[in-house]
C-alpha cells in the first residue's frame, strides 16, 4: 500500500473535521503529498469520514492521475494538486466548511487581522474569486489568493488551509477559524479594531518559532 502512514492520517483527521465542528457530513477534503515520491493522498468523494479506511484513500499524481486506489477522488482534487504544484512550502492541505470562514466568503470579504492568531497563515486572509466547484478556474483561484499565505477563504464555500505537515495544515484551519468567529461576533456589535501593519509583522516573525504544532 502506498503511502501508508499518510492514508491513516488523512482518516483521523478527517475525524476531527468533524469531531471539531469544522464541517458536516462528508463536506471538506484532506490531502498530504509526498514530494519524494511525487504523489498525493487525497480523501476520497462521498464517503463519510467516520466510514472511511486507509484503503480508500485515492493516490494521485500531480498530473491528475490515480496510481492507487477504486473510488473516486475529491471533487476538489485540482485545487490540492495545483497548490502543491505551486507551493513548495506545503504539503499537506485541509478544506473545511467551517461556519464562520464560510459565513464570511458569502460577503466576498477578506478575513483582517483582528485577532493576532491570523498570523499562522500571515497578515491577512483574502477571499478568492467566486467559481464552481470542483473546477479548474476555482483551483487558479484558491492559488492565488493564497499566495504568500497559508490559508484561503474560497468565497460562497468554505476555507482552505495548508501547512508542511497534516497537525500544522489541521491546526492553521482550526484557527482562522476562531479568528473569523471573533471577528464575526465582534461585528455583530460594533467595529472591530484591526491590529496594525508593524505589529502583524512581529507577529509572523514570533510565529516562526511559536504556536507550530509538533509531530
Amino acid at each position: 500500500m502506498l503511502l501508508e502512514k499518510p492514508r491513516k492520517d488523512l482518516v483521523k483527521y478527517g475525524k476531527k473535521l468533524v469531531e471539531h465542528n469544522l464541517t458536516k457530513g462528508t463536506g471538506g477534503n484532506l490531502s498530504f503529498y509526498d514530494d519524494s515520491e511525487g504523489l498525493m493522498a487525497l480523501t476520497p468523494s462521498g464517503i463519510p469520514y467516520f466510514d472511511m479506511k486507509p484503503d480508500d484513500i485515492v493516490i494521485m499524481n500531480l498530473d491528475g492521475e490515480v496510481v492507487e486506489g477504486d473510488k473516486k477522488p475529491s471533487s476538489e482534487e485540482a485545487m490540492h494538486r495545483f497548490i502543491y504544484k505551486e507551493r513548495d512550502d506545503i504539503k499537506a492541505l485541509v478544506h473545511a466548511h467551517s461556519i464562520y470562514s464560510t459565513s464570511l466568503s458569502l460577503l466576498r470579504e477578506s478575513l483582517p487581522p483582528a485577532h493576532y492568531m491570523i498570523a499562522l497563515a500571515g497578515y491577512d486572509v483574502r477571499c478568492a474569486e467566486y467559481a464552481t466547484y470542483g473546477t479548474e478556474e476555482l483551483a487558479n483561484n484558491a492559488v492565488k489568493a493564497m499566495e504568500g499565505r497559508n490559508a484561503v477563504l474560497l468565497a460562497n464555500h468554505g476555507l482552505l488551509a495548508g501547512a508542511g505537515d497534516l497537525p500544522n495544515a489541521f491546526n492553521i484551519a482550526e484557527e482562522i477559524e476562531f479568528v473569523a468567529e471573533v471577528y464575526w461576533r465582534a461585528k455583530a456589535i460594533g467595529e472591530p479594531v484591526i491590529l496594525p501593519e508593524d505589529e502583524m509583522t512581529l507577529m509572523e516573525e514570533k510565529f516562526k518559532s511559536y504556536g507550530q504544532v509538533k509531530n
